[in-house]
C-alpha cells in the first residue's frame, strides 16, 4: 500500500510536467524504474525531467536491440521508464510509454520512414508569416498531420505589422473559405499585438508545439512567453524575414504551467500514413464524398460527383479540392514505399538469420 500510495505521490508531482491519469492506466514501468519525461535530444544522449529536475540518460543496450526503428525512438515529449539511483546524476531508459498524441512526418528526401517530431502534445500551433510565409496549400498539409496525429491544430499569423490591416483579413477569409475551423491567432512579435490573447490561451500542465518555417518568428515568440532570451535569433533580414537559430527541439515549462516545444524550421513536411488526417482536415470534401453516386469516385468528371457540384455552386473551392487529391496521392505513394521498404527490410532481417544458423552448423 505504502508503495502505491508512493507511486502515486511521484504522479502527481509530475502533473506539472504534462502527466495526466491516461498515462497513470498505462505505465508499466520495472519496481527499479522511475518515470520522466524527455525534454530534448542530444545525439545518443536523453535529457529528461521529473519530479527532482532535470538530469542526462542513455537508452539501454537491451532497448536499442529490440527497437532498430527511428519512430521508435524516444523523442521530445515521450514518458520513459528510467532507472536512476539516489545521488546519480545520469540514468538508463530501460522502456518507452504509449504515445497519447504524436507529430510525425514522412523523413526528408527520398526515405520513406517515419521522422518523430514530438509526442503526447496536447495543441500545435501551426506558425506562418503574413507577409512572405502564407501559403494555404501548406497550412492544409501542417493540419493533415496535427488530426492525423490526434493533438489539437491552432494557426497562428506572426509578422502581422509588416502588412496593412486589408492584407490580414484577406488571409483569414482565405483559410475560413478553405472550410478550415482551427482557432486562428494574430500577432507581432513587434508591437506584442496579440501576445497577451496568445498567453491567455496556453494553459497550465498542457502541452504546446509551435512548427511552422525557417524564420516565421517561432523563437522569438518563446522567448516573449518565457520573458528571457533562452534561444539566439538573429537580426530580421533585409527581407522582413528573421534567420532562425534553432538547433534541436526543446520542451520548456512556462511560468504560468504551461509547456511548450519549439521546432526548427522546416523546409519538407511529407505526408505519410496520414489517411485519418487528410479526411478531417478536409471534413467538407469527405462528408460531401460519401454521397457521390460512386464509392471510388475521383470527383474529377464522373456523373453524379457531388463534390464537383458543390465546387460549381462555390461551397468549395477548385484549389482545396486539388490540394486534397495532392496530398491523397502522395500519402498513398509513400504509404507503398514505406510498406514496400518494410518488407526488404524483413527479408533481410531472415537472410541474417537463415545465415547465421547455416554458419553455426558448419
Amino acid at each position: 500500500m505504502r508503495s502505491d500510495i508512493g507511486i502515486m505521490t511521484r504522479h502527481n508531482e509530475l502533473n506539472k510536467f504534462g502527466w495526466s491519469d491516461w498515462f497513470d492506466q498505462r505505465a508499466a514501468c520495472k519496481p527499479t524504474d522511475t518515470v520522466a519525461r524527455v525534454a530534448a535530444v542530444d545525439r545518443e544522449q536523453l535529457l529528461l525531467v521529473d519530479q527532482n529536475g532535470h538530469f542526462r540518460a542513455k537508452l539501454s543496450g537491451s532497448y536499442l536491440h529490440h527497437h532498430h526503428l527511428s519512430h521508435e525512438l524516444p523523442c521530445v515529449g515521450d514518458w520513459v521508464c528510467v532507472e536512476k539511483h539516489l545521488g546519480d546524476d545520469f540514468g538508463v531508459v530501460h522502456a518507452l510509454l504509449e504515445r497519447r498524441t504524436s507529430l510525425c512526418r514522412k523523413s526528408a528526401g527520398s526515405s520513406t520512414d517515419y521522422q518523430m517530431i514530438a509526442a503526447n502534445i496536447d495543441y500545435v500551433l501551426i506558425v506562418q508569416s503574413c507577409q512572405f510565409d502564407f501559403n494555404l496549400n501548406r497550412l492544409q498539409r501542417y493540419l493533415v498531420m496535427v488530426m492525423d496525429g490526434g493533438a489539437e491544430p491552432y494557426i497562428l499569423l506572426t509578422k502581422t505589422d509588416l502588412v496593412d490591416p486589408s492584407t490580414l483579413a484577406k488571409q483569414v477569409a482565405e483559410i475560413e473559405s478553405a472550410g478550415i475551423t482551427a482557432p486562428i491567432f494574430r500577432l507581432s512579435n513587434i508591437t506584442r499585438d496579440g501576445l497577451e490573447e496568445l498567453r491567455r490561451r496556453l494553459l497550465p500542465e498542457k502541452t504546446y508545439c509551435f512548427v511552422g518555417s525557417s524564420g516565421v518568428g517561432k523563437s522569438t515568440l518563446i522567448n516573449q512567453l518565457i520573458g528571457g532570451q533562452r534561444q539566439e535569433t538573429r537580426a530580421v533580414s533585409g527581407t522582413g524575414e528573421g534567420r532562425h537559430t534553432t538547433v534541436r527541439r526543446e520542451l520548456i515549462r512556462l511560468e504560468g504551467g504551461a509547456l511548450v516545444i519549439d521546432n526548427p524550421g522546416m523546409r519538407e513536411f511529407g505526408i505519410l500514413g496520414a489517411d485519418s488526417g487528410i479526411g478531417d482536415s478536409f471534413s467538407r470534401i469527405s462528408a460531401l464524398s460519401s454521397r457521390c453516386r460512386y464509392r471510388d469516385c475521383t470527383h474529377t468528371g464522373e456523373p453524379g460527383c457531388v463534390v464537383i457540384a458543390a465546387i460549381h455552386e462555390g461551397e468549395i473551392l477548385p484549389e482545396s479540392l486539388e490540394n486534397f487529391q495532392k496530398l491523397r496521392d502522395e500519402a498513398t505513394f509513400n504509404d507503398m514505399s514505406y510498406a514496400e521498404k518494410r518488407k526488404k527490410d524483413r527479408d533481410f532481417g531472415r537472410y541474417i538469420k537463415s545465415a547465421k544458423k547455416d554458419l553455426r552448423k558448419d
